[in-house]
């Protein structure tokens, strides 16, 4: 039976604006995030950029016990699209960490190597077929771990438009994080995803999104960026992403994750 979704609500720094971008803004330090999320009533947490807490895994369980939190997982940005290089071997220990914290997945985003979120790239027929290898191979070595892997479908990187999530579903296997606002911003009608997809999906991120803004970025007359602080996120509910019928499709589908 699927279980309640007040025990399955968790966070991530990132809604404290703690992020991986370099400049992104000020970076919120770990106890006062922390206890913001416990006093909020959340059960638990993604580990947010390399650095926001300690990277022994074990440490990082401790650290999150003290405000009775227990680790979701993390979000992994990784290079899988380019034949010459190995992305599990980049990974190196990241797995048994994760493990060694307690978390139970792990958010894969198909980043090009640079930083930030206002530039992407195109990738050709090679590129494809590459990633969608490299994506199963992360997928799998992460399952053997324990470990429910998903793609985050996300604004600037490889996978952003529609036509890249089609690309996924059906030249890869690994199931998806459905981020609302992410697909919104790419294009992506969430709700409609949820409903042609519910099997795909392993991890859910809630946010919503102002549709003008967003149709600014897909245009290209705004970058991601100038965006969200231009107020593109909006609080749940009063924007365009239709997050409660989200969730309700995804509930009666069976979905029992975060």
């Amino acid at each position: 039976m699927t279980r309640p979704i007040a025990a399955r609500l968790a966070g991530a720094p990132i809604s404290w604006g703690v992020c991986e971008v370099p400049g992104w803004g000020p970076q919120l330090p770990p106890p006062l995030v922390l206890a913001e999320m416990a006093a909020l009533g959340l059960q638990a947490t993604e580990f947010g950029p390399n650095g926001f807490l300690p990277a022994p895994g074990v440490a990082r369980r401790q650290v999150l016990a003290q405000y009775g939190l227990r680790a979701v997982g993390g979000f992994v940005p990784v290079v899988a699209h380019q034949p010459e290089r190995d992305p599990l071997t980049e990974l190196g220990t990241l797995f048994d960490e994760f493990v060694a914290a307690g978390s139970d997945t792990v958010v894969f985003a198909a980043v090009d190597g640079r930083d930030g979120y206002d530039d992407r790239t195109e990738l050709d027929e090679l590129g494809w077929r590459t990633l969608c290898r490299n994506l199963d191979r992360l997928a799998a070595a992460a399952v053997v771990r324990g470990l429910r892997p998903a793609l985050h479908p996300h604004v600037g990187t490889l996978v952003e438009r529609d036509g890249d999530v089609d690309r996924v579903l059906a030249g890869c296997g690994i199931p998806l994080c459905l981020d609302t606002g992410h697909l919104m911003v790419g294009g992506v009608n969430p709700l409609a995803l949820a409903r042609l997809a519910a099997d795909r999906i392993a991890h859910v991120h809630l946010k919503d999104v102002d549709p003008g803004i967003a149709a600014r970025v897909r245009s290209g007359v705004l970058g991601y960026t100038d965006a969200v602080k231009a107020g593109m996120y909006r609080p749940l509910g009063q924007g365009g992403a239709n997050v409660a019928e989200v969730v309700s499709t995804l509930e009666a589908a069976g979905y029992d994750g975060w």
